[in-house]
């Protein structure tokens, strides 16, 4: 069973790791060992508990840019209608949304429990940290010196993105089905090897990832209901209301903090946080 603290620890960790280009999945492998935590990753009621946190990230994610979602929505309905996507700038950007969502999502189903079950271990998870770290700062790289110098222009200028490139991004996002790997990391490494801007590339990561967290939660919600032990249940609340309040104050940071600035500081973070824990883990 979690503590008070460890619920808010590895609440405040969700929020912040899901959406920072640094894995998620990665840091709640790996907090708890460094920490020294007694915790079963395997049990039920831990598992239950990552389903909360994820479930209020995506919820976040998707009350930030409700009105975006909105208008992308009905655009996407208004296609279906009219079969055709001419002066519907909303309903392309949906569609490139589903098109980038299907890669991941589809694996996922198909392999992330496999392949959690393999590489969750802490001392692989800290070599794949630092490879995380190194693809960022190799995105980075690839991008200047192919001159990319592209500006942002929100979502107008996003549903001009190819279907090739949706489908790039989305490919992308499936290595993060590897602990280490990072979802936001990834998708935003595809952007800018596709040729777009910092910004671009934060928004339409942000806006991917909104329907893959949410229905990866809410295939699990059952289990949520469950909960009739009174303590778990508060723990689960601790975890996810942490993770929301931390959830809104990530994207709102990252959202300005894009606009000038590159993945290098995350790059420098993993590949330096991957080599900490190693020497943890190896002595």
């Amino acid at each position: 069973m979690l503590t008070f603290y460890q619920a808010l620890i590895l609440g405040i960790g969700q929020g912040i790791s899901e959406l920072f280009p640094i894995s998620s999945l990665g840091h709640s492998v790996l907090l708890p060992q460094i920490l020294k935590w007694q915790i079963d990753q395997s049990n039920d009621n831990f598992l239950i508990f990552l389903v909360a946190t994820h479930f209020a990230t995506a919820i976040i994610l998707f009350l930030f840019y409700l009105k975006d979602w909105i208008l992308i929505i009905g655009g996407v309905i208004r296609s279906l209608f009219k079969r055709n996507l001419k002066d519907n700038y909303y309903g392309r950007l949906g569609w490139l949304i589903i098109l980038g969502t299907a890669p991941a999502g589809l694996l996922g189903l198909l392999f992330q429990k496999k392949i959690q079950n393999i590489l969750a271990v802490p001392l692989l998870v800290a070599v794949v940290l630092i490879l995380n770290g190194m693809m960022l700062w190799w995105a980075e790289i690839i991008r200047n010196r192919n001159n990319v110098r592209t500006t942002e222009g929100g979502d107008e200028r996003l549903s001009k993105m190819r279907w090739s490139s949706s489908l790039w991004i989305g490919l992308s996002q499936s290595l993060a089905l590897i602990p280490g790997f990072s979802r936001t990391g990834t998708t935003m490494a595809g952007g800018l090897l596709a040729g777009y801007h910092h910004e671009d590339a934060a928004r339409f990561s942000f806006l991917l990832a909104t329907p893959l967290i949410l229905a990866a939660a809410i295939l699990k919600l059952p289990a949520l209901f469950k909960i009739a032990d009174p303590a778990l249940l508060k723990t689960v609340t601790i975890g996810a209301v942490s993770a929301a309040i931390a959830a809104y104050f990530s994207v709102r940071f990252l959202i300005r903090f894009f606009k000038s600035k590159t993945l290098k500081p995350f790059a420098i973070y993993c590949v330096a946080a991957g080599i900490i824990c190693l020497i943890i883990f190896l002595i």
